[in-house]
């Protein structure tokens, strides 16, 4: 949005011409609009924070700007029967975009702007876009649809008012054609994402009000279609008439959709995004961006990520494929050494360990406008003067410490986008228990569904990380496979004590758990390790109980599927909370199908 300051420049405040803090120096020209580039990167700094909102966030934002459309249908048709559908009755139907507008809420043909221009410049990709899309419309609907039930059945509405509200979507769906209809949302399109930019050139609040009031007047007036509106009067309609769900859909609202995109894509967007200079994007963002591959616009983290972060300092390493690589993402230099302390002890165990350190800064939600490359130099520079704390670890154990900056909105969800990327052995990262890890596993929920892990996963919940004595409870599996290997590498360089546990279902089987752990042992080297074998078939209790005698507790990531992972408490979770020891939880690739990570109960070795 707007700066109430109404500074022009750079977008740290300065501009070339000597600005500084805002302040003009002499012989300064301050000019009295945006230009179109400034125009663009205001856009793209607020797309930045909207396209990289979680869906919770979105939908319900969606949802009251959906609802807020109800107050358009209300005063619209309580004021048509009383001005004999004049063009008085048409001064309040803006009032519910008002309040959508000037008041920050979602609505769908507001973003067919900003997201765009984002997926225009390949700094988000098309699926990023469709996600954005789908939630927000979702959403709208959602807020129309209850909207039209409290209008239906609420009593609300005069009788002539809901017959007029009624006689709205008849007048769709009845008297004017699908081409019509596609055609006419096409100009509400134009007009909404006309605001859009509009809105984002305008300085104060005043002359946001009045472009949203008098571009919506248009739509009234010149017998247009607005998408959420339609679907609110198809839903009443439906609610008190005789009419059909399909028909609604298929004769009324599809039609103005497609027309209110194409509208608000092609007419504004692209013509708009095409009027700015070749150096909008490096005022939009900072320089030199590496901006997406044709094949990640495309297929967004299918094929390695969706988003291109505000700030990635990644290119900027020489990478040694022939290395093995652990890639350590921490939020604050200062108090997260222990798993840097960690992941460099793991790497001195290799021939060619490397540890590679990225300092993630999440951008406030609050920022609105993009920061420029002075802004950005202060932003790395600053991170690299706190990740001179961590350096000096690698020199400790002898291996090679690399670090760099994320600066972006999505905080640890571009993790995954850097591992896909970079492909490094082993990732190792903190637990935090209400952010992305607190599924107990290293995906998220999607991602189990759709993707394979790139490399294995550590997650560490740090109780002042002492790995001194580290108990491994194990039933077979390849996430308990990476266990053994974290816990021989630590045993080798910092002397740790492993000890093992295997819990059976009963003193009939200890024989056989016996037999299982000394062959598990051998296979994984650690035959020295002390085994110890429980019989009382509680799993969590039994690991409570051994952990009370260990300063380190490693565990597999569960292997359940996403659906019984819902409907049932995950282990990992309560043990987590229960012990006193630092947990380490360990996560391999799985070659699981389709269903299996869906439904599957998970795969234990007997």
């Amino acid at each position: 949005m707007a700066d109430s300051s109404g500074n022009r420049g750079s977008p740290d405040g300065g501009s070339e011409s000597g600005e500084h803090n805002g302040v003009p120096t002499a012989g300064d020209v301050i000019a009295d609009m945006f230009s179109s580039d400034e125009v663009f990167q205001r856009i793209v700094a607020d797309a930045d924070h909207e396209i990289t909102s979680g869906g919770r966030e979105l939908f319900f934002s969606a949802l009251a700007g959906g609802f807020a459309i109800t107050v358009t249908l209300l005063v619209y048709a309580s004021m048509y029967p009383k001005t004999d559908g004049g063009v008085a009755a048409a001064l309040l139907y803006p009032i519910g975009f008002i309040y959508i507008i000037i008041g920050g809420y979602q609505l769908y043909t507001e973003n067919t702007l900003p997201p765009v221009a984002l997926t225009l410049e390949r700094l988000a990709s098309i699926p990023a876009l469709f996600r954005h899309w789908s939630i927000v419309l979702a959403g709208n609907f959602a807020g129309g649809a209850i909207g039209a039930v409290v209008l239906a059945f609420g009593g609300v509405l005069e009788p002539e008012a809901a017959a007029a509200a009624a006689e709205f979507a008849r007048h769709g769906v009845y008297d004017v054609t699908r081409l019509q209809l596609f055609f006419k949302g096409a100009f509400a399109g134009l007009v909404v994402a006309g605001v859009v930019w509009v809105n984002f050139a305008a300085r104060d609040t005043v002359t946001r009000f009045l472009t949203v009031y008098l571009a919506f007047l248009v739509i009234p007036l010149g017998d247009l279609f607005h998408v959420v509106v339609s679907f609110t009067e198809a839903v009443f309609l439906v609610l008190v008439g005789d009419l059909g769900v399909l028909v609604a859909f298929t004769d009324f609202v599809i039609p103005v959709l497609l027309g209110n995109t194409i509208g608000g894509v092609v007419l504004v967007t692209v013509v708009n995004y095409y009027q700015t200079t070749e150096q909008r994007l490096e005022t939009a963002r900072f320089e030199d961006v590496r901006q997406l591959s044709v094949r990640e616009w495309l297929l967004g983290g299918l094929a390695g990520r969706s988003y291109v972060p505000l700030v990635d300092t990644v290119e900027e390493i020489v990478r040694d494929p022939d290395s093995y690589r652990i890639l350590v993402p921490i939020a604050n230099p200062r108090t997260e050494t222990g798993i840097v302390d960690l992941a460099c002890a793991i790497a001195s165990n290799r021939d060619r360990g490397t540890v590679h350190v990225v300092h993630v800064v999440q951008a406030p939600e609050q920022r609105r406008r993009a920061a420029g490359h002075d802004q950005r130099d202060r932003i790395t520079a600053e991170s690299e003067r706190l990740l001179e704390d961590v350096e000096g670890i690698g020199d400790r154990y002898d291996v090679d410490l690399e670090t760099s900056t994320i600066v972006t909105h999505r905080s640890f969800e571009d993790v995954f986008d850097r591992a896909n990327r970079t492909r490094p052995d082993l990732v190792v990262m903190e637990w935090e228990r209400n952010e992305l890890w607190a599924s107990a596993r290293a995906e998220r929920p999607l991602d189990e569904l759709t993707n394979q892990l790139p490399c294995d996963f550590l997650v560490v919940k740090d109780r002042d990380l002492d790995y001194s004595r580290i108990l491994l409870p194990t039933a077979g599996g390849p996430d308990s496979d990476l266990s053994a290997e974290i816990a021989r590498a630590l045993g080798t360089t910092v002397g740790s004590e492993v000890s093992l546990l295997h819990v059976v279902d009963s003193p009939q089987q200890r024989e056989a758990g016996e037999a299982f752990l000394r062959e598990w042992a051998a296979e994984h080297d650690l035959a020295g390790a002390a085994a110890t074998i429980d019989d009382s078939g509680d799993v969590e209790a039994a690991i409570e109980r051994a952990a009370a005698d260990n300063t380190m507790v490693m565990l597999g990531a569960t292997e359940r599927g996403l659906l019984a992972r819902l409907v049932t408490d995950s282990l990992h979770l309560r043990v987590v909370d229960e012990v006193g020891a630092s947990v380490l939880l360990a996560e391999r690739p799985s070659d699981r199908s389709f269903v299996d990570r869906l439904f599957g109960r998970g795969r234990r070795r007997k």
